[in-house]
């Protein structure tokens, strides 16, 4: 066992540095508050997949046949799990990237590794400055709502700001009843509280309902 180790520590090296690097994105991911990414499942993927994807690419290197083989096999497997966002999809498609330029040369997944933890920290310190210039860089989605500071508001009319608001996820009008329903979610709970504030005097209002996370 241990001459097995000594003969192969440059695998096994490479085997343990691409996990890390699964890792340092998941790691990076929850740090900027994407909360889809801190599952048990989610950390297990980002973990094992770029070793999964390193191993195979090692194991049908030079080998035409096997590679063949190995690809009819892989064309079984099917991702069943629906995927909730493009940004997901994207970070699955860099993981397995991560693991078959490792098998080719180290540096070039390091390099990719890199790059993706910078964007994903940039992208995170951008927005928090501009937020502090009260500027709404990102927008989101009515699933990524679904997990953030919500704000539900009812109303005998409609009402011109809250359509025009960057914050609004849905919105729902019964001319005939005169009922209007407005969703706003926000990663900010200041952002919600203000909303609530500013509404709370307006006439018309019949509900306000306000979920934080």
């Amino acid at each position: 066992m241990i001459t097995m180790i000594a003969n192969n520590k440059e695998l096994i090296f490479t085997v343990l540095l691409a996990m890390m690097s699964g890792l340092s994105i998941r790691v990076l991911l929850s740090l900027v508050k994407q909360k889809w990414a801190s599952t048990y499942h989610h950390t297990m993927s980002y973990m094992l997949l770029p070793v999964i994807t390193f191993v195979i690419t090692k194991v049908i290197t030079g080998n035409i046949a096997l590679s063949l083989g190995m690809i009819g096999a892989l064309s079984i497997v099917r991702f069943r799990n629906p995927v909730k966002n493009p940004f997901e999809l994207v970070m699955f498609f860099a993981l397995i990237t991560i693991g078959i330029s490792m098998s080719v040369n180290v540096k070039y997944g390091l390099v990719l590794v890199m790059v993706i933890d910078f964007t994903i920290v940039a992208s995170y310190i951008f927005e928090v400055l501009a937020k502090k210039l009260n500027i709404h860089i990102f927008s989101l989605s009515f699933d990524e709502g679904n997990s953030n500071n919500i704000i539900e508001i009812q109303a005998k009319q409609e009402i011109e700001f809250l359509l025009n608001n960057e914050l609004l996820l849905q919105y729902v009008s019964d001319n005939d009843q005169q009922n209007y329903h407005y969703r706003l979610a926000s990663r900010s709970r200041q952002d919600i509280e203000k909303l609530r504030s500013e509404v709370a005097q307006l006439d018309g209002i019949s509900n306000i309902e306000v979920k934080l996370s």
